[in-house]
């Protein structure tokens, strides 16, 4: 089968199309295969592909295959989801830390990572869901607001933030949005209250300390900003991190938390028909064959399309 395979670490260059055998039913116990149709390409993997969390990964060494995301057709049936079921999920890439990815024509997964997809669900929009709603909702969890709480969300006008916004909304939350400019309508729309245009740390804190509200009681770094925002915390305030290498050393009594998503097929399932019915909206940037990864990885990294760039496979 096609790979793309990371074979050092570097910039998109290092990213290079490979063989490798098509795995097997049952060759891996407790595993099932899915044959993708898209993969998304996620921040992650470009940190990861950069050589930035080679320390995390421990004794993994490239070449490696990344990629979390992935919507497909199951070629293993599983209880309550017969063979040729539109599936979509996402690799718990960290926590398993083998080496074998979504930027591939067949991965092996476990039951509990997958759900089924709407009939009317694109295999491209499903792609773009499952990571960035489960580090959402589960970000969100560990924020533990109280209605009517005010939450700054940054990177709103990329997947992870726009979903932030939407559950953050309809938990009853008080949402500032840091976006791009000429979002502001649409992120009104999907629940934010206060819309803020992106530009430099420094300039973000200023424009939310000038307006309303004056100090949030919680951040939620979806553009991985990092410790240039704790300005912006009321004292013990809470901030949620989404990357290793941006955890701010918490201060004035500010609580510091971490996600790393975890797959939940239950959550993913009603993520997906919501979708399906209008009701949450991702964003799909970009729709790229697999053999143009090093290209996808180029415009993820350049960030002028906000939302999540998709493999097609």
């Amino acid at each position: 089968m096609r790979v793309v395979e990371v074979t050092a670490y570097g910039g998109p260059e290092v990213l290079r199309m490979a063989r490798r055998p098509e795995p097997e039913a049952g060759d891996v116990p407790g595993r099932v295969r899915v044959r993708l149709k898209a993969a998304g390409v996620n921040q992650a993997d470009l940190r990861i592909r950069a050589g930035r969390y080679a320390d995390a990964v421990g004794a993994l060494k490239p070449p490696f295959i990344l990629g979390t995301d992935f919507a497909g057709t199951l070629l293993d049936p599983v209880p309550g989801m017969a063979e040729g079921t539109r599936v979509a999920g996402f690799v718990p890439w960290y926590q398993e830390l083998t080496g074998e990815g979504t930027y591939a024509e067949v991965v092996r997964v476990a039951p509990d990572w997958i759900a089924p997809m709407p009939d009317d669900l694109e295999f491209t929009v499903a792609a773009s869901l499952p990571l960035a709603a489960a580090t959402a909702q589960q970000g969100l969890g560990r924020l533990a607001l109280a209605e009517g709480a005010t939450l700054l969300v940054t990177g709103g006008s990329a997947v992870v933030g726009r979903l932030a916004i939407q559950y953050a909304s309809a938990a009853g939350l008080r949402v500032v949005a840091v976006a791009h400019e000429g979002d502001e309508s649409e992120l009104r729309l999907l629940g934010a209250d206060h819309v803020v245009t992106r530009g430099a740390p420094e300039d973000v804190v200023a424009k939310v300390i000038a307006g309303d509200p004056y100090r949030v009681d919680a951040v939620f770094d979806g553009a991985l900003v990092g410790d240039a925002l704790l300005p912006v915390l009321k004292d013990g305030g809470v901030f949620l991190a989404l990357a290793p290498d941006r955890v701010p050393i918490g201060e004035r009594g500010i609580r510091v938390e971490t996600v790393r998503a975890t797959p939940d097929a239950v959550q993913l399932r009603e993520s997906l028909q919501k979708v399906a019915d209008g009701e949450l909206i991702t964003r799909v940037a970009d729709v790229m064959p697999l053999a143009e990864a090093a290209e996808a990885h180029r415009r993820a990294e350049a960030g002028h399309r906000p939302g999540r760039v998709i493999l097609m496979i």
